[in-house]
């Protein structure tokens, strides 16, 4: 039977229909947001590093999108407004957020959920080894880099050098890492301070125009009482030779870098995310991208978590045996 113009018509619309749906499914795909850092932070290389990886990449339920930003502060914030779906925040500002506890702030951050512990994310102050700056009161003065304002750093500058009676008494500069190293370069700058894993970026471009030297911060926050007050702080030390002319291992402090979600976040986007990442494959490529991930491991995802999981999150940690 020879087909009617009418047969012909509803076979090409059903066709349409067909070839129509085929690109639905991509753009079906949850738009999410993941809140980094600022440039030449490892804030900002943990949600480039998402995004690009492969089995992340490939999903054709959700997508990630890598967006700069000021830092830890700035994400708590906007995760909590769910102008971010993710973001990385070091786990005292997130305790105190909750908690209402902020400087300066006195709101509730209860809708920003821990997902998972990265790495230790360390204090480093900057200086030029002929500088004579060995402890941060001689900084009296000086001209300091202290970081992005509403940064991670800015926040534990201020908390820092406030407490050792010094944040009043310097001339403060805030700006990214990056831009703080060509100051420093460029003699703009006689310091300035890091909140951020080692090796940083940063810190390696500033030793390649100057001869550099990390203050010892261990030995001001000990003596001063700052771990007691501050006990979300601990002891580190950053390895002698990862910076160019740093030969000794230089006593400092660290606060746990966590990734954190909108409590909105669906639980299943989360529990695929934790499983694409924590394998072999996974863990090496962001070794790849940085080597402070090195620190994450499956034995490791809720180090220094002292706040409520994201329920996809603690699905895939009770599974692993951790809770």
């Amino acid at each position: 039977m020879k087909p009617s113009p009418r047969m012909i018509l509803t076979a090409s619309a059903v066709l349409l229909v067909c070839m129509l749906a085929v690109p639905a499914v991509g753009l079906a795909a949850e738009r999410i947001v993941f809140g980094g850092g600022p440039a030449g932070g490892t804030f900002q290389i943990f949600a480039s590093a998402l995004q690009t990886y492969g089995p992340v990449k490939e999903s054709a339920d959700y997508r990630i999108k890598a967006q700069s930003s000021a830092g830890s502060v700035e994400n708590l914030r906007k995760v909590d407004q769910g102008k971010m779906q993710f973001g990385v925040i070091h786990a005292g500002h997130l305790h105190l957020g909750r908690a209402g506890r902020l400087k300066k702030d006195g709101k509730k951050y209860e809708k920003v959920l821990a997902v998972a512990y990265l790495y230790g994310s360390v204090a480093q102050l900057v200086v030029r080894k002929d500088s004579g700056i060995t402890r941060v009161q001689d900084l009296e003065g000086k001209k300091v880099g202290v970081g992005n304002a509403g940064s991670g750093a800015f926040a534990n500058c201020e908390l820092f050098f406030t407490h050792l009676g010094v944040w009043d008494k310097i001339e403060r500069n805030a700006m990214g890492y990056n831009d703080a190293a060509n100051a420093f370069g460029n003699k703009q700058l006689d310091a300035f301070w890091l909140f951020t894993g080692f090796p940083s970026g940063a810190v390696m471009m500033a030793a390649q125009t100057n001869a550099i030297a990390l203050v010892d911060l261990d030995q001001d926050a000990a003596k001063s009482g700052f771990y007691e007050q501050y006990p979300n702080f601990t002891r580190v030390e950053i390895p002698a030779g990862i910076y160019k002319g740093v030969d000794k291992a230089v006593p400092s402090f660290q606060d746990s870098a966590l990734w954190v979600a909108n409590a909105k976040v669906p639980d299943e986007i989360v529990y695929d995310l934790l499983s694409k990442l924590y394998t072999d494959e996974g863990l090496a490529y962001l070794v790849g991208q940085k080597k402070t991930f090195k620190e994450m491991s499956l034995e490791t995802g809720i180090k220094g978590i002292v706040t409520p999981l994201h329920p996809g999150a603690e699905k895939f940690w009770k599974e692993q045996g951790l809770l």
